[in-house]
Formats: structure tokens, sequence, C-alpha cells
């Protein structure tokens, strides 16, 4: 295995190219970020990527779920030898069907060697976001009900562990990268757990009929459709108001949450347009729109009126069922 001092070329290339084949949203979003804020964040991506692959395995029980992620947090944290994650972990997914996630558990050497290569302060943000997420899931393996989530105080749980705490990672990513950043959002980073739990929010209404079929749902199971996606509505407002707190010369950060955001903001009003959908592709954006939104996350990332106006404008659906 290659040192860091021998080939990081290789394997910053390597990161690139699993992205774009593990994630196309994020392949799309993730390199507008400043460079060394790029490597940190497609970084975490990846580790979570690992932790949602052990997750999403159908035919291991939660016990053995419970016992890979334990294996996978011990290696991050350096615990303990990576192989000791990924040889058993590759054996538990033998019937896996997703080439490109067995690839890159194959690679989880690789994956820690770049982040490794990251600053002190960002190391010690990726180490504590994968600690939740991991141990956070792990609780959740025996939740997995066709009822769903007891309530909504265990779904917002489910959701800060999934991704709220991806929203934490990034303030404090962004916040050693920008000290004004770091001064505006000061008191304020509950907004940066709602950006992550509208995204997840988004996920997991966008996903529920294929979760469904499968015998699961991610839902509170006291709480309606219409009610969620007013939830979802107040969510996605606290995240408008996390991006204007970011520094307008801070560019590729702005366009990097104005992207994730937007199409956000978009599939949810389509959601509540189509409620009644039997499969994620009724709700699923077109490329055509997200290359267009793309386009114009360039025009309008910088200018806080425009930002603005695209919420009111795409949201009209669901702003009309939260005033009902």
């Amino acid at each position: 295995m290659n040192s860091p001092k021998e080939n990081p070329n290789a394997d910053m290339a390597y990161q690139k190219t699993i992205l774009g084949s593990v994630s196309r949203t994020f392949a799309l979003t993730i390199p507008l970020l400043p460079p060394t804020i790029e490597k940190v964040v497609g970084n975490t991506y990846l580790l979570c990527r690992i932790v949602d692959t052990i997750e999403d395995a159908a035919d291991l029980s939660p016990s053995s779920k419970q016992a890979l992620s334990k294996l996978f947090l011990d290696a991050v944290l350096e615990k303990a030898p990576v192989s000791s994650f990924v040889e058993p972990c590759l054996i538990a997914l033998k019937n896996y069907s997703n080439q490109d996630e067995l690839d890159l558990i194959s690679h989880t050497p690789t994956v820690l060697r770049i982040l490794h290569t990251c600053s002190i302060d960002d190391q010690a943000a990726v180490s504590r976001c994968v600690s939740i997420m991991s141990d956070g899931m792990s609780h959740f393996h025996n939740k997995q009900t066709q009822a769903g989530l007891k309530d909504l105080q265990e779904f917002e749980q489910y959701c800060y562990v999934v991704a709220g705490v991806v929203g934490e990672l990034l303030t404090a990513i962004f916040s050693n990268h920008s000290p004004q950043f770091a001064k505006r959002i000061e008191g304020q980073e509950d907004l940066a757990i709602a950006f992550g739990q509208a995204l997840q929010m988004t996920n997991i209404l966008k996903d529920s009929p294929e979760d469904r079929a499968r015998g699961v749902s991610w839902k509170p199971a006291n709480i309606n459709q219409t009610e969620l996606l007013s939830i979802a509505y107040q969510k996605l407002q606290d995240s408008l108001r996390y991006i204007l707190l970011i520094p307008k010369q801070e560019i590729g950060i702005r366009r990097f949450c104005f992207l994730a955001f937007g199409l956000a903001a978009m599939t949810l009003s389509k959601i509540a347009s189509h409620q009644l959908f039997t499969h994620k592709d009724a709700v699923k954006l077109s490329r055509h729109t997200v290359m267009a939104f793309y386009g114009f996350t360039k025009i309008a990332s910088g200018n806080d009126a425009l930002i603005k106006a695209f919420f009111s404008l795409s949201t009209g659906p669901l702003r009309k069922l939260s005033q009902n």
C-alpha cells in the first residue's frame, strides 16, 4: 500500500472518480468548493457513504450491521488497522449488488490516507461527524419497521444523526476556512442542523415508495405527509437563513450550499404537488432542470435578492400546504 508521500495524486484521482460513481449530485456540488474544502468534504462524503452502504445492506441482520459499523469507526479513529474492517465487510456484503460501493469499501485505506492529509481541525470535525453518524445509525438499525419511527422526536433524531450532523460538520469546516463566517454563524448553529435535516427529509419523502416496498418506513408513524412537508418547508426556511449568513466573497461555499438547497426545494415542491406518487421517478427532477439550475447558481449565488426570489417562486406548493 502506497503512503500518502508516495502517491497522493493517485489517491485524489481515485476520490474524484469514485465520487462521480456513487453520487451524481455530490459529484456536481462538491467541486464548486475551494480546493482545500473540496478535498475534506469529498472525503467525508465517501466515509459517510460507507456507513450508508452498511445501513442499506438488506440481507444483513441489525447485529451484523452494528458490528461492521463498530469496526469501521475503530478504523477511522485509528483504534484498529483498516484491514480489520475491510475484509469482514466485503465478506458480509458478498451478495450486495452495487459494485461501485463495494469498490469504495475496498479502497477505505485510500480514503483514510486522504483524511490524514487534511488539517488537524478538519480531521477532528470529520471524526466527530462519522462517530455520531455511525453510532446513531447503529441505534436505529433495530427500528426499521413498516409502521415507521415512533414519533416526530424520534424522526428528528434520525434526521440529525444521518444529516443534521453533516450540517454541523460543514459549518466547522467552513468556519476553519472563513473567520467571517465563523463570526456570523455564532449562536445560530441550529440553522446548520436544519440545513442537513432538510436535505435528509427530501430523500426520505422521495424514497418512501421504494422503502415501503421493502417493508421499511423512516417517516414518523403519527405524522401525515402534509404535516411532514410543512415541517420540511420550515427547515428549508432555516436553510435559506443559513446560506445568507455565508459571506458573499465565499462564492464557492455559497454555490455549493445553494445548489443542494435549491434541488431539495424543487423536489419537495414536486412531492407537495404529487402526494400520491408511487415511484420516486414521478418526483425526480429532470436532468435538464438540474443543469438549468446549476447554471442559475452561477449568477444567483452572490445575490441575496435572487436567492430569496428563487425560494419564493420554487416553493409555492409547499407554502400553500403549510398555510392550510
